[in-house]
């Protein structure tokens, strides 16, 4: 029992090793099983899926979650699926795209890209504070909105000492509000009449996590699913500048009777913390397609394979979402960051429209 246990507790070093990801993997794998036959059973009748795998993996794992909280045998698999094998898909995903699209781009898209950041923490921290939220709470749900959601909380909490319950409230809603962005943003294609360039666009600079690009883009078009990866790969590189900025004012942060800990002294972040791996190995395999040191042959099945793990790991995120968390993280939170994220929405939109996106 209590190598068991033990085996259960090690979700970092141990879970590639431990047997105890397979239950949950398997979990995982059978609800993927589940809404790849139900878009195949849509392509039969309708010639099309209107709801893609990926889309119906998210809501069978949602719905499973809200029905039944799977024990803790599953739940170091789950969460292996939703991070690590969702990092390999994005990895993968670099095989098909030409570094030729980065400097395709320009610099006008990349300042763009750039100030949006910047724009969107400002906007969402002064949103936050005039709701009334601490500063150091404020800044999480700031650099979550406007970077990489979980990430960019993970990375920033510790350079501003912020406490524990905070960082809980913060990762809880993004997890939720990442989800029903993942859900809902494809719907500007139709109603907003937008091109795949500029959808790609518009979800690199407003999906909060880089795997949760794929599932925005990806039922679109494989040019959106390039465009919005490569954007969001230029937003997530900000981390970096951010988490060094906020290091700089931490000791300046009022504290306004707060029960957390002083901001932790001579901490520094690995550089894969502020660079996340799956980034490197996007760009390596990027630059090896563009050397042409990846042939036509081998990129399909690479794509392919991409596409199978994105929506096994969609069904673990669905997996990981308890809908149910609305009601506990306070209507300040809830609105704060939502309000932070229709911000960010529409700058992006503003920047797509200035730089004439088409």
């Amino acid at each position: 029992m209590s190598s068991q246990a033990s085996s259960q507790t090690s979700f970092r070093g141990d879970a590639v090793r431990s047997p105890s990801i397979l239950p949950g993997i398997g979990l995982c794998l059978a609800i993927t099983l589940v809404a790849m036959a139900g878009q195949a059973v849509e392509e039969r009748i309708f010639s099309h899926p209107y709801v893609e795998a990926l889309v119906l993996a998210i809501l069978l794992g949602i719905a499973v979650r809200t029905a039944w909280t799977p024990g803790s045998r599953f739940r170091t698999g789950i969460a292996f699926s939703a991070k690590q094998l969702l990092e390999v898909a994005v990895t993968l995903l670099g095989a098909s795209l030409s570094l030729g699209a980065i400097l395709a781009s320009g610099p006008a898209l990349i300042g763009g890209i750039v100030g949006t950041v910047v724009i969107g923490i400002g906007t969402s921290y002064g949103i936050c504070r005039v709701l009334g939220l601490p500063a150091r709470m404020a800044i999480l749900v700031a650099c979550g909105n406007a970077i990489c959601g979980n990430s960019a909380i993970a990375a920033v909490a510790p350079v501003i000492g912020a406490e524990p319950k905070d960082i809980a409230a913060s990762i809880a809603f993004t997890a939720v509000l990442g989800v029903l962005m993942v859900l809902g943003l494809p719907l500007f294609v139709p109603l907003a009449g937008m091109s795949d360039h500029q959808y790609g666009v518009l979800a690199g600079l407003t999906v909060y996590a880089v795997p949760q690009v794929l599932a925005a883009t990806v039922p679109v078009s494989l040019l959106a699913t390039q465009v919005g990866t490569l954007v969001k790969l230029v937003r997530v590189l900000m981390l970096g500048p951010v988490v060094v900025a906020f290091s700089l004012l931490a000791p300046h942060l009022p504290r306004e009777g707060e029960h957390g800990a002083a901001p932790r002294k001579g901490g520094r972040l690995a550089f894969t913390k502020l660079v996340p791996w799956f980034i490197l190995g996007f760009l390596v395999l990027a630059s090896l397609r563009s050397l042409g040191l990846i042939p036509d042959a081998a990129v399909r099945p690479l794509t392919q394979c991409a596409g199978f793990l994105t929506v096994l790991s969609m069904a673990a995120l669905g997996l990981g979402v308890d809908v149910r968390v609305l009601a506990r993280v306070g209507g300040r939170v809830t609105l704060a960051v939502t309000g932070s994220l229709v911000v960010l929405v529409a700058i992006s939109l503003a920047l797509i429209r200035l730089l004439g996106i088409a």
